[in-house]
């Protein structure tokens, strides 16, 4: 026995196998990281909000991406750690990798989901053709062909036998990517139509759409790696290492798209307050935030408040010495 684990150990590569996977873990540790950032930003911009629909899809989101961290963690344990100086192990996957492609296969089509019920909501009052067949799209590709392609990628007992399946790696994630293209798309179309003619609201629709596709890019650029570099690479685990990333990215990615609609909107209403400043002339105006919900916040009562007016206000501006009284009072 101990002559066989001197000649074993030369044979394995290290460094682009295993250490690709610690590296990767450290990487999705990272993305983890942000998660949990843009799910605490979330919660405390809709405190007062209560329990809405998504702040449940964020908590899910969170719980998942924690599952598959764990997973990921674990399996990295078994190998670098528990099994130290055991190369016979190093040759089996462990369960925990196993595990952590149901819980991809979970998040990746929850977030395609999320993103057509996006697109029902700026589709209220259009024809509802686009969200159907973006929701088809959804159910066929990211799920139905997922779904039975990780089955056969879960039995696999031996990292020597993933280069025999590697067609399922290359058929789910295309599929995945097509439809991150098509959702972009469709919401970049949708957001690109829906323009007012007021510069405010077009401003906010263009850096949404930039925001859309930018996220669409970075899910889809992270797939097609994991493409190349299992087709090119077969031999090392760095695709596996890209397969513990682009979970995160999903997750992270539509939580962040929650936030950016808060912050963008934000912006949008300090520089109309500003550009009012500027010109000297107070005009009333009744801003009452709406939460992602559709439904009227109460966590924006203390920010969004009616301005009464004590006194008339002139177009022209009022003599020397004298002030203009303004109350302001909140909704609550």
């Amino acid at each position: 026995m101990s002559s066989s684990v001197p000649t074993a150990i030369p044979q394995l590569d290290l460094g682009n196998t295993f250490g690709a996977l610690f590296i990767g873990v450290i990487l999705a540790a990272v993305l983890f990281g942000l998660t949990n950032v843009q799910a605490f930003i979330y919660c405390q911009a809709h405190a007062r909000a209560g329990v809405t629909f998504f702040k449940l899809v964020v908590f899910w989101l969170w719980i998942l991406d924690a599952l598959h961290l764990a997973l990921t963690v674990h399996g990295v344990y078994y190998y670098l750690v528990m099994n130290y100086a055991n190369p016979s192990a190093l040759t089996e996957v462990v369960w925990s990798l196993k595990l952590q492609l149901v819980v991809n296969v979970i998040i990746i089509p929850t977030v395609h989901l999320l993103y057509v019920h996006c697109i029902w909501r700026i589709c209220q009052g259009r024809s509802k053709i686009i969200p159907v067949i973006a929701l088809g799209m959804v159910v066929i590709l990211s799920s139905g062909v997922a779904v039975p392609l990780v089955w056969a990628q879960y039995k696999t007992t031996l990292f020597k036998n993933l280069a025999g399946i590697a067609w399922s790696t290359y058929l789910s994630l295309s599929a995945a990517t097509f439809v991150d293209v098509v959702i972009a798309s469709t919401l970049c179309y949708l957001l690109a139509t829906s323009r007012t003619g007021f510069s405010s609201t077009d401003s906010f629709i263009t850096k949404l759409v930039g925001y859309t596709i930018s996220t669409g890019c970075l899910t889809s650029i992270c797939s097609m790696a994991i493409i190349i570099t299992s087709a090119v690479m077969p031999t090392n685990f760095i695709f596996i290492a890209l397969q513990f990333l682009v979970t995160k990215l999903y997750a992270n990615s539509f939580i962040a798209f929650l936030n950016a609609r808060h912050y963008m909107q934000a912006n949008a209403t300090v520089d109309s307050h500003q550009l009012h400043d500027r010109h000297g002339v107070y005009r009333p105006e009744l801003r009452v935030g709406v939460s992602q919900d559709g439904e009227f916040q109460k966590s924006q009562d203390t920010e969004d408040a009616v301005l009464h007016i004590t006194q008339p206000v002139q177009d022209v501006s009022p003599p020397a010495g004298s002030t203009l009284y303004m109350k302001s009072s909140s909704l609550a």
